[in-house]
């Protein structure tokens, strides 16, 4: 990521046994990648939050800036953070 560039606002909408909630994770992490993490098994405004966002229950939902993405997409996470493959 270039350094001059401010990172958007990354927040997750995950839940603790979801697979590709844990592997979004670790993609921010190998990527140096702040974000927001909301239970939503746990927190249930924020459950609220995440379908009035996408009116589904699906996880992961990612929030990064205005786009939002649901489920795990390797190549548009990259794309909207600007990282290099």
């Amino acid at each position: 990521m270039d350094q001059t560039t401010e990172q958007k606002t990354v927040t997750i909408y995950s839940t603790p046994t979801c697979h590709f909630c844990q592997m979004t994770k670790e993609f921010f992490a190998e990527n140096n990648i702040q974000f927001t993490n909301h239970d939503v098994s746990k927190d249930l405004e924020k459950r609220q939050e995440m379908f009035n966002i996408t009116s589904q229950m699906g996880v992961p939902v990612t929030v990064i800036g205005e786009d939002v993405i649901i489920g795990f997409d390797k190549e548009k996470l990259s794309e909207l953070l600007g990282i290099k493959s």
